[in-house]
């Protein structure tokens, strides 16, 4: 073998092993950089959003007795997301303690239910009544954005609220309301007028 060979040989040895050392290298170097990987963490087929119109929702509280009923002319559940977007719903609210006591009707321009139900939003605004009843009169309700936990048959609003009972009126920023206790709160800016009994 003469000495042209032998060089020839070691050299081919030498770079194929600096090949191989800067291709490990430069692998290292990739899964050092690298973003971690996603873990994939969906179990399940997926669920499609959906659109209804023209529908009725009765929804349930734990002990089986109606939470609220909503009827209105269009709902969407869009992908990804398992709350409910309502257009102009009607409402019902109804007591979830007391048979006798007769349910809170009205409507608004907008709602929002979420997964479970539990949390229910009346957007933009809003009227309630509830018609009399034992030695009770008759009331309304004018407000906005209303937050309701129809489950424990409470809600809210920090907007501007009127409540009309009989001939008494009262105005206020702001109210809270327990339907099964018949508790009904104005709290900030009250202004109350009474008119005398139609003798």
């Amino acid at each position: 073998m003469s000495v042209f060979n032998l060089l020839k040989d070691r050299g081919a040895t030498g770079t194929a092993g600096i090949l191989a050392v800067v291709l490990g290298a430069s692998v290292l170097l990739y899964y050092w950089a690298a973003p971690e990987k996603k873990v994939q963490d969906f179990v399940g087929p997926p669920r499609s959003g959906y659109v209804l119109t023209n529908f009725d929702l009765d929804s349930y509280n734990e002990e089986g007795k109606p939470a609220f009923k909503l009827i209105a002319p269009h709902l969407e559940r869009r992908e990804g997301d398992d709350s409910l977007y309502i257009n102009a719903p009607d409402f019902v609210l109804p007591s979830t303690k007391e048979a006798d006591i007769p349910p809170w009707k009205g409507h608004s321009q907008y709602g929002w239910v979420n997964k479970d139900g539990s949390l229910l939003k009346l957007q933009g605004k809003v009227h309630m009544e509830r018609p009399a009843f034992g030695t009770t009169q008759a009331a309304s309700i004018d407000t906005s954005e209303v937050t309701a936990w129809p489950k424990e048959n409470r809600l809210e609003t920090a907007e501007a609220a009127r409540i009309v009972q009989g001939s008494s009126t009262m105005d206020g920023v702001g109210m809270r309301a327990n339907l099964d206790t018949k508790h009904l709160e104005l709290l900030d800016a009250v202004h109350s007028t009474y008119l005398p009994r139609k003798r």
